[in-house]
């Protein structure tokens, strides 16, 4: 689910973020920053930490998500996205998107409908 902006994200990524000169090993480690700017908006941790915590889990963070952070995370995307296009820095984003994270996290999680998706 979280996919579904993807594109939009990792579109907004290379246009804005990654100067041509980069080696292909550089540009994955700016779209991997990027995603686990994302996971500590929204979890509150890398990729790595949450890696370090659950060394036998079979995948990884987004794999073990709630229906309700996979929505958080697909709108963070798109709203990253915008935010990329508008040129914030990263921190100013990451504290953005905690807020949104946390906001939306509230209403999705007292949402009735959502619950019967489960």
């Amino acid at each position: 689910m979280s996919k579904v902006n993807y594109h939009i994200h990792t579109d907004a990524i290379k246009e804005n973020l990654i100067p041509k000169e980069l080696t292909k090993t550089q540009v994955s480690f700016v779209y991997a920053n990027e995603a686990d700017m994302l996971n500590m908006a929204l979890f509150g941790k890398t990729a790595q930490q949450w890696r370090t915590e659950h060394p036998d889990a079979d995948g990884n963070i987004r794999d073990m998500a709630t229906i309700e952070q996979l929505v958080v995370l697909s709108n963070m995307e798109s709203i990253n996205a915008v935010l990329i296009h508008q040129s914030l820095v990263q921190s100013e984003r990451l504290m953005y998107l905690n807020k949104i994270a946390i906001t939306q996290m509230q209403s999705l999680l007292r949402n009735k409908t959502l619950k019967k998706l489960k």
